[in-house]
């Protein structure tokens, strides 16, 4: 069985990525890694060079900057470096780049994959989700983030009909516009996309939202201040559990400090009848759901 890693990445130091984070943390799992990086304003290159491992294979690529709607470009450029993956390839094994999988999952991973290697009707594994807001310390529990995504593809050197690609802004995977059919993997990815400092967070924000906004509207976005409010939440739980290890420098980093009353919510009526309902049920209604789960 051979598993291939594949992500994309650009201006990386600019926007504090936990890109080398998010290829070491699933490393020991794949059996290649291919990096597409875009032409970039800082020393991205050099950055997944200095990870060193014999297993990373570095495709350089050129964004088109105006396929911006819907974040266009971000799953253009996905399905670039999924062709990249070598055609020997069973699975492929995708992680943006401020993801990371904790080494508690590895063993599930290989196991799931394993297990539906042979069985066609799988074309994905799905993967839980934990969104990280402010701190190291907080997760998102609401309905604005999602729960499940798909990160792991079957490889289709030659699909007899339509491939699977990138799907939107590369969330995840469809067939044409089609869902596709999904086991659990066992595993969870550890989102920290909404992790950095205010100052930071908003540098980011000021740089990337130009993928999802036409000129006039990014231009009011890059005239806004430049500290990043951090209460605009709707919903917050203490994080109890461990990180995966490839964080811990990153983590002991942090110069920053914002703290939550998480007792406060802010909903109207409908999501904080929705989220109650969730809570004592563990059932969320009218999910929207990108996959088929079978």
């Amino acid at each position: 069985m051979k598993i291939s890693g594949f992500t994309i990445i650009r201006n990386a130091v600019i926007n504090d990525y936990p890109i080398v984070e998010a290829i070491t943390s699933i490393l020991p799992v794949v059996d290649e890694m291919v990096v597409s990086v875009g032409r970039s304003d800082d020393d991205t290159l050099g950055l997944i060079r200095s990870i060193g491992s014999d297993k990373i294979r570095i495709v350089e690529t050129e964004w088109d900057m105006s396929l911006r709607e819907g974040g266009r470009v971000l799953a253009v450029e996905t399905d670039k470096a999924l062709q990249h993956v070598s055609p020997d390839t069973d699975w492929a094994f995708y992680i943006q780049g401020d993801e990371a999988v904790h080494e508690k999952y590895h063993d599930s991973i290989l196991e799931s994959c394993r297990r539906y290697k042979d069985n066609p009707e799988v074309e994905g594994l799905l993967f839980d989700y934990l969104h990280f807001y402010g701190t190291y310390d907080y997760v998102g529990d609401s309905r604005k983030w999602y729960r499940r995504e798909i990160r792991i593809i079957r490889y289709e050197k030659t699909p007899a009909g339509t491939p699977i690609s990138a799907y939107r802004d590369a969330q995840g995977f469809r067939r044409g516009g089609e869902k596709l059919k999904v086991k659990h993997s066992g595993a969870a990815v550890y989102h920290y996309g909404w992790v950095k400092s205010p100052v930071q967070m908003k540098t980011k924000m000021k740089n990337v939202s130009r993928f999802w906004h036409e000129d006039k509207a990014w231009e009011k976005i890059l005239q806004s201040e430049d500290f990043f409010d951090y209460e605009e939440f709707d919903s917050l739980k203490v994080f109890e559990g461990t990180h995966p290890a490839v964080m811990q420098d990153r983590i002991g980093r942090q110069t920053w400090n914002v703290s939550f009353d998480i007792s406060r919510k802010k909903f109207r009526l409908k999501d904080a009848l929705l989220y109650w309902f969730e809570k004592k049920t563990g059932r969320r209604l009218f999910e929207f759901r990108n996959y088929r789960l079978i």
